[in-house]
């Protein structure tokens, strides 16, 4: 059998008449006009997505700075229990975990924004 010497290339000169449409373009951003904390708090969440590696040093500075010395401080000066520090501890690792599992920006701020307010809620129940 001989080989094929002859190859096709005509190509048809159509014009390419699908185009996309301006209103279908996807490059528009979602406000949120609401007064409900958690659609702002996930409308921020959402913008910071850029800059989840800094959130993620900030959360870990954070916790590790500011929240874990608050169980020594309130079982020393203040008699607090035990739990205090049982509690402090798992806001870190759940932080910690979470962040290195690589979880998304939603979760790295909820934890960071759940932990703060933990710790918060702790410091006056202790204290007043």
């Amino acid at each position: 059998m001989a080989p094929l010497l002859y190859q096709n290339n005509n190509d048809m000169a159509t014009l390419k008449t699908i185009s996309p449409v301006s209103w279908a373009a996807d490059n528009h951003t979602t406000t949120v006009n609401s007064f409900n904390p958690w659609a702002r708090f996930m409308a921020f969440a959402d913008s910071q997505k850029p800059n989840h590696t800094l959130w993620f040093f900030i959360t870990l500075v954070g916790q590790g700075v500011l929240f874990l010395p608050i169980p020594a401080v309130l079982m020393y000066y203040y008699d607090a229990p035990i739990i205090v520090l049982a509690v402090t501890m798992v806001c870190f690792f759940t932080t910690l975990i979470a962040n290195m599992g690589g979880e998304g920006i939603r979760t790295t701020l909820t934890c960071l924004a759940a932990s703060t307010l933990i710790h918060i809620a702790m410091i006056l129940a202790v204290v007043l």
